[in-house]
């Protein structure tokens, strides 16, 4: 098999052999009698040991493919072109360039977050009716592809439209490097249409703005003073039951500094929804420090820093021809339906594969 992108004797795309001796010594501290004596340094351990894993057990998997891969070649070789063993060998050759190609991606989620959960925002932009459908039509699309991709997600907060759609909703995206595969998707998107709500069938453009911030772990401290807090509590707009418009379980919380407005009406507990604000709260408030550092970072280098939240990432034209366009990246399709559907794949790991490595 020939040498592929990235891939070394020293380790391949993972730098293995250290990763390895990482492993082993955490794991050497978490046999210790004295490991739980200071609890929050333990949970960094059993997190690095989980990340660690998380790496190395799909790499050895692929490295045992590869072994047995080499039997077979081997086998069917002695065996002579007309062995059965020859077409197990194509098979099992194809399946390994497959886990390669997984196992390629997986190395361009290095980003401390990129393992996290994620919350998920999308908002309707100007244009009233047009783009709060649009934001439905993408609130349709992103779920779908997270079906594809095995990712859990649940509605935290859903505001609809006045006639039609949804003006904004968020949602959490949980599994496997949830946040670092839909980060890249943070941004404007643009679609052009003949708008079904237009009755001289006139072409309409629409914006609606994804937002993309990583679930953030317990044992990241982000202060947060009660004083500083607003609380409001309503009733829930969504459906959940008869419980729902009878109680005012839905929670809103103001954080007065910096005008942050957060709002959860998932759950039919009100403590609950305010846990849950809680969490989408740090998150922003992770956020904007990380924003401020990136600029200060930036300024220091002499560097312009990236606005992707006011940025136009990809289009989506419906009419007069069909195309989906990622203006990052150039990847284009024409199948504009099946993108719709879920289809996102090929921009996402484009995006990937592309985007700069994250500052630690």
């Amino acid at each position: 098999m020939p040498p592929r992108s990235g891939w070394n004797t020293c380790g391949g795309f993972f730098d293995v052999p250290n990763k390895e001796a990482h492993l082993t010594s955490l794991e050497e501290k978490m046999i210790s009698p004295t490991f739980w004596d200071r609890r929050e340094e333990a949970q960094g351990v059993i997190a690095g040991v989980s990340a660690l894993k998380a790496v190395l057990e799909p790499f050895r998997k692929v490295a045992a493919q590869a072994e047995d891969l080499a039997v077979a070649v081997e086998l069917a070789a002695m065996d002579g072109p007309e062995s059965d063993l020859l077409a197990e060998a194509v098979t099992a050759s194809a399946d390994l360039t497959k886990a390669l190609d997984r196992l390629e991606l997986v190395s361009f989620l290095s980003g401390k977050m990129d393992r996290n959960n994620a919350f998920f925002s999308i908002h309707a932009g100007a244009g009233g009716t047009e783009s709060c459908d649009w934001a439905e039509m993408l609130f349709r699309m992103y779920t779908h592809w997270f079906d594809r991709r095995g990712f859990g997600y649940e509605v935290v907060d859903c505001q609809p439209g006045d006639e039609a759609g949804i003006r904004n909703v968020t949602l959490t995206v949980t599994g496997e490097f949830a946040h670092g595969y839909v980060k890249g998707e943070r941004g404007v998107h643009r679609l052009v249409r003949i708008s079904p709500f237009d009755a001289n069938k006139r072409r309409h453009t629409s914006f609606a703005a994804v937002d993309v911030m990583p679930e953030i772990a317990d044992d990241i401290e982000i202060e947060i003073n009660e004083n500083d807090l607003r609380v409001d509590t309503y009733h829930s707009s969504g459906a959940g039951g008869q419980n729902v418009n009878k109680t005012a379980s839905a929670v809103r919380l103001t954080h007065l500094p910096t005008g942050i407005v957060v709002a959860c009406q998932a759950e039919r507990s009100q403590h609950k929804n305010r846990h849950k604000a809680m969490k989408l709260l740090r998150a922003k408030l992770y956020e904007l420090a990380e924003q401020k550092r990136e600029k200060e970072l930036a300024a220091h280098h002499g560097e312009q820093a990236e606005n992707a939240w006011g940025s136009q990432i990809r289009s989506y034209v419906l009419q007069p021809y069909q195309l989906v366009k990622d203006l990052r990246t150039d990847v284009e399709t024409s199948n504009v339906n099946a993108v719709l559907d879920g289809d996102l794949d090929r921009f996402v790991e484009a995006f990937l594969k592309t985007s700069k490595p994250a500052r630690s």
